[in-house]
């Protein structure tokens, strides 16, 4: 069988890229770590003092270094400028002359103030992608606010649906908004870079945290939208079909899915009640929905009869989707998720042996690689700037003058 990401030798899908990224700690990085895994040129650069915020997260931290900030800078380079100074932005314009993207996650009216706003930059470069990625977009009364993770997911409507009924409001267990802000950043670039390669044009791109997090409401702004109800938290249990949720055992939780009629047949065949099939309270998806509760707790008296893989046996073979709640790191040592090379082990020059999780997409042709682990702060500041023109004492100038830093100095 062929490995999954072969061979080095096979040119990268987004090799001749070049993407400047100013954006720090989840979204930006996020979206940089795609591009860079499909072999974008991306160029971190960081501020001084102290670079991404994200290198600040110490706990957990391996060898003195933060395993967050590690997780999503994998495949990138790193420069450490002053962007306050007028050389450390004559910087900054040299690296965007011939730059395809920018990333960058201020909040609005920042970037202006440094003269490096999009109107600015794409005077210099007409065929720039410039993307920001924000709190809540750069238009409406709330433009001008931060954003958040968390207070995004509370302003979208997500916090409302997430928990148990009758509980208190709760955020969902991952950064939803930072992360999905960050594909959907990734996706707009790669749509504007195919445009830019028909017509040599760049744009700006856009999205932002309420955005990344109200794309997650497709089900229940259909309720909503339908209906004029506002769904409130279910728990485990789907929104829309039952019986769809978790539910105990003797030993632990599984997931059973119900999707369908043919599914919720096998189900109660499988847990020995045929009668339920015909029965009216359950017979029908909206009769199950309407029972839900009912259906849950005569389920879940069953179910607690035995241990967790004699069901998961038994569902498997009756052809009932279902499976296990496992732990986080259940989740990461089980031979699918490393068949699926979800899991990367990299060697960092300080942290040693560190592992990050891999690319979610595979591809045949041009899969991701995984060439380099996330950079010291200033790595690689002195070969860019040489890169970009710069000779020795011009880089020694502007090291010894505070604009940059290179990864001697942070030692």
């Amino acid at each position: 069988m062929e490995e999954l990401n072969s061979s080095s030798s096979v040119k990268d899908a987004l090799a001749g890229m070049r993407v400047i990224e100013l954006a720090q700690i989840m979204a930006g990085p996020t979206c940089g770590m795609m591009l860079a895994d499909l072999g974008a040129d991306v160029i971190k650069v960081e501020k001084l003092e102290g670079g991404d915020d994200a290198r600040q997260y110490r706990d957990p931290q391996v060898n003195g270094v933060s395993m967050p900030f590690l997780m999503l800078n994998r495949n990138k380079r790193a420069i450490a400028l002053d962007l306050k100074r007028p050389e450390g932005k004559a910087v900054l314009m040299r690296l965007l002359r011939d730059a395809d993207v920018i990333t960058e996650n201020f909040r609005k009216g920042t970037m202006e103030k440094l003269g490096l706003g999009y109107e600015d930059l794409r005077k210099e470069n007409p065929g720039l992608i410039y993307c920001s990625v924000s709190g809540y977009g750069s238009t409406g009364p709330y433009a001008d606010k931060g954003g958040f993770d968390l207070i995004a997911q509370g302003f979208s409507g997500l916090m409302s649906i997430t928990g148990e009924p009758g509980g208190p409001p709760l955020r969902t267990g991952n950064s939803v908004a930072d992360i999905n802000a960050g594909l959907l950043a990734a996706f707009g670039i790669l749509a504007a870079y195919q445009h830019k390669q028909r017509t040599g044009q760049g744009q700006r791109v856009e999205t932002s945290l309420l955005e990344a997090s109200l794309q997650q409401l497709y089900w229940h702004a259909a309720i909503y939208f339908g209906s004029g109800v506002s769904p409130g938290p279910t728990g485990s249990a789907h929104v829309l079909t039952a019986p769809y949720q978790a539910y105990p055992t003797a030993t632990s939780w599984i997931i059973i899915g119900g999707a369908n009629e043919k599914n919720w047949t096998r189900i109660a065949q499988t847990l020995g009640q045929p009668q339920w099939i015909e029965d009216p309270r359950f017979a029908r998806n909206s009769d199950r929905m309407a029972n839900r509760e009912e259906l849950t707790r005569l389920i879940s008296e069953i179910l607690l009869r035995r241990p967790a893989q004699d069901w998961l046996d038994d569902l498997d073979r009756a052809g009932v989707p279902a499976g296990p709640v496992h732990s986080v790191g259940e989740a990461l040592s089980h031979p699918q998720t490393l068949a699926r090379e979800m899991v990367v082990e990299q060697q960092h020059p300080q942290a040693g042996p560190i592992r990050t999780l891999g690319m979610p997409v595979k591809f045949s042709a041009t899969p991701a690689r995984y060439h380099r682990a996330a950079p010291r702060l200033g790595e690689d500041t002195r070969a860019i700037l040489a890169e970009y023109g710069y000779d020795d004492r011009s880089i020694q100038a502007l090291v010894d003058g505070g604009v940059v830093r290179d990864a001697a100095q942070v030692q």
